[in-house]
């Protein structure tokens, strides 16, 4: 595991340099919010990071219901039996076990690894807009269907789990980047996580940290070149 740290945020990325899975911690003034909970084997990782920040973990935010993103939920959940589990109201259906789609979704297969037997039941359900301490919900579906991205009200920064991509380069969730292809193979539908990356521009982050690759500090350029992309991509593909 390596943690990176800038400002509030501090990565902890698993698998590195082979295939690399993030998870972080935002750092509130007395307390740890994890984002995510990366593979089941994770938790250990997790703690140790937290002892050694200084700060309890109290709350835990998921960004959307695939396995590389919840494995080592349950684990931490018997560990930490007070913090709060977050996750949208979407993608609860989804981590109980739910791949079904709602009538007003578009009928497009899931994708991805989907949870099985997941014990840990969320403590809230989260919308659109909604704050836990310093973030600020920001619905962004198209990798799932209930997919969230976390703003960081007081410093700009955005945890953006699978909408967007930096492993190798900055892409939108479900373009093919061939250093890294594989969350583009597990993107529910393209053209709703494309207008979810363009809602996430309009919030002109500081800092950009997704759950696979490096951080980004002022990232708005690179964010407007992978929409240019995804857009030209999207475009080809309905011509056909």
């Amino acid at each position: 595991m390596k943690v990176s740290n800038i400002g509030t945020v501090f990565q902890l990325s698993f698998m590195p340099r082979l295939f690399p899975v993030n998870c972080y911690f935002v750092e509130e003034k007395h307390e740890l919010t994890l984002i995510d909970a990366a593979l089941p084997y994770s938790a250990k990782g997790i703690m140790n990071a937290a002892k050694n920040i200084g700060k309890p973990i109290t709350k835990i935010i998921i960004t959307h219901a695939h396995n590389d993103h919840i494995g080592a939920l349950d684990t931490l959940k018997e560990l930490l039996p007070d913090c709060q589990v977050y996750i949208s109201s979407r993608d609860a259906l989804l981590l109980e076990g739910n791949d079904s789609l709602l009538p007003n979704e578009k009928q497009t297969p899931l994708k991805g690894g989907l949870p099985k037997n997941i014990k840990t039941k969320p403590d809230l359900l989260l919308k659109d807009g909604e704050r836990i301490g310093s973030l600020e919900v920001i619905a962004t579906p198209g990798h799932t269907p209930g997919s969230i991205t976390l703003f960081d009200t007081r410093n700009r920064s955005l945890l953006a789990g699978d909408a967007l991509i930096t492993r190798g380069k900055l892409v939108v969730s479900g373009m093919m980047n061939p250093l890294f292809p594989f969350p583009a193979l597990a993107t529910w539908d393209k053209s709703t996580a494309l207008e979810s990356a363009k809602k996430i521009s309009e919030y002109h982050p500081s800092l950009l940290a997704v759950g696979h690759g490096k951080m980004l500090m002022q990232p708005q350029e690179l964010l407007e070149i992978a929409i240019a992309d995804a857009e030209k991509s999207f475009y080809k593909q309905n011509r056909r």
